[in-house]
């Protein structure tokens, strides 16, 4: 984990993320990542800020490492990387009962600007509170 501040959140699964197999969906894993980032994003940030902009998924890498059932709690932190542009890779872990990690992901976002809809340059007093 990077020197960096770390955001969390509890996930209690419920049975509509729960597939065919009997464990969580490898899509809910994407919504509980994007969530995160979006909870961290509006945690963190200024109030101006996050009136006016927006992240957007540019490219996820997830690695799912061990089945989560109904009825398991779930830790799920999340830290940002450097900023580089309008980019930032944000890391998320989502641990089980047990501490042990159920799937990791790097996620690449882009902030994009609610008016003109184009990226943005992320400046340095905007990603401070989230370096640390």
């Amino acid at each position: 984990m990077a020197d960096r501040p770390v955001f969390e959140l509890t996930i209690e699964p419920v049975a509509d993320d729960i597939d065919e197999l009997g464990h969580v969906n490898n899509a809910v894993y994407v919504r509980w990542i994007q969530d995160m980032a979006t909870s961290h994003w509006r945690a963190v940030a200024r109030p101006e800020d996050v009136d006016r902009y927006v992240w957007v998924v540019t490219r996820h890498e997830i690695d799912y490492r061990r089945a989560t059932r109904l009825g398991e709690t779930l830790t799920a932190r999340t830290w940002v990387g450097e900023p580089q542009g309008a980019r930032f890779d944000r890391f998320v872990e989502i641990l089980g009962p047990d501490g042990g990690v159920r799937v990791s992901a790097r996620t690449v976002w882009a902030l994009v600007e609610l008016s003109t809809m184009r990226p943005m340059r992320i400046q340095r007093d905007m990603a401070a509170p989230f370096l640390g």
